[in-house]
C-alpha cells in the first residue's frame, strides 16, 4: 500500500503540473477540480528572500535579487496551491519584515530575519522553503543549490529531494544539496526547511536564463517536483 499511494502521489503530480504549465494562471481552476490533490492537507511557507531597501544580490546589469526571488516564489506558490496546498509567502511585495519605526540598514535586516522565524511560526507550516540568488566577483561560478541545517535529518531529505529534482529537470548543474549552519531561519525553523540559491546572478548566462519567464516556471516547478517527492517518501 506505501508503494501504491506514492505512485498514485507522483501520477497526479506530474498530471497536475502539465495542466498548469500549459494553461494560464487564472483559467486553472476548473480543470484541476476534478484532479486528485496530492498535497491537500499540507501547510508550507515559502520565503523570498530580501525586499525593500533590502535588494540582495546584484547583477551586473542591475537585477536584483529580491525580485526574482519573489517571482519564483510567487510561481511556485501557485502549483503548490493547485496541488491542495495552503501555502503562505512571507512577502508577497517589495517590502521588508521590519517594523516601519526601525531605522538603519543593519538594524533592519535583523529584524526582518527574525520576523521572518516569528511568521513562520505563527503559519505552523509542514514545511519552509526560502528562495535566494547568488553572486560572486567572479562571473565562472554558476548552478542552483539547495542548503539545510546539518542537525535536522528532515530538512536533509527536503533539501535533496528538491536538488535532484533540479538537477535532473534543468540539465545544468550538478551540485549536491549542503549542509550550512550559518542561516538563522534554517537554524531556528524546527520543522523540515530548506533553502534554495536558485542561481548566480553573476554569471552573465545564467543571470539572462533568471530572467527569463520560462526558466522561472522550469525552476519553480522543479522545485514543486522536490517537495512532492519529499511529501511522497511518507508513505515508504
Amino acid at each position: 500500500m506505501p508503494r501504491i499511494m506514492k505512485l498514485i502521489i507522483w501520477i497526479a503530480g506530474f498530471i497536475l503540473l502539465i495542466v498548469l504549465m500549459r494553461s494560464p494562471i487564472e483559467q486553472t481552476t476548473n480543470s484541476t477540480e476534478s484532479l486528485i490533490l496530492p498535497l491537500s492537507g499540507k501547510v508550507i511557507v515559502l520565503d523570498p528572500g530580501h525586499g525593500g531597501a533590502d535588494g540582495g544580490a546584484v547583477g551586473a546589469d542591475q537585477t536584483l535579487e529580491k525580485e526574482l526571488a519573489l517571482t519564483v516564489s510567487k510561481k511556485l506558490q501557485h502549483y503548490l496551491q493547485q496541488a491542495g496546498a495552503e501555502v503562505y509567502l512571507t512577502r508577497e511585495t517589495d517590502r521588508d519584515l521590519a517594523n516601519d519605526q526601525t531605522k538603519g540598514v543593519s538594524q533592519r535586516k535583523v529584524e526582518d530575519i527574525k520576523n521572518r522565524v516569528v511568521f513562520m511560526e505563527e503559519k505552523d507550516p509542514d514545511i519552509f522553503i526560502t528562495l535566494h540568488l547568488n553572486a560572486l566577483p567572479s562571473t565562472q561560478w554558476r548552478g542552483a543549490q539547495t542548503f539545510y541545517h546539518p542537525n535536522q535529518p528532515s530538512s536533509k531529505i527536503l533539501a535533496e529531494t528538491i536538488q535532484e529534482e533540479i538537477k535532473v529537470n534543468l540539465g545544468n548543474t550538478n551540485r549536491e544539496a549542503l549542509a550550512i549552519n550559518s542561516v538563522y531561519v534554517l537554524k531556528h525553523a524546527n520543522r523540515p526547511a530548506a533553502l534554495v540559491e536558485i542561481g548566480f546572478l553573476s554569471n552573465p548566462d545564467e543571470r539572462e536564463l533568471l530572467k527569463q519567464s520560462i526558466y522561472q516556471n522550469k525552476m519553480a516547478a522543479s522545485i514543486y517536483y522536490g517537495i512532492l517527492s519529499y511529501f511522497s517518501e511518507s508513505f515508504n
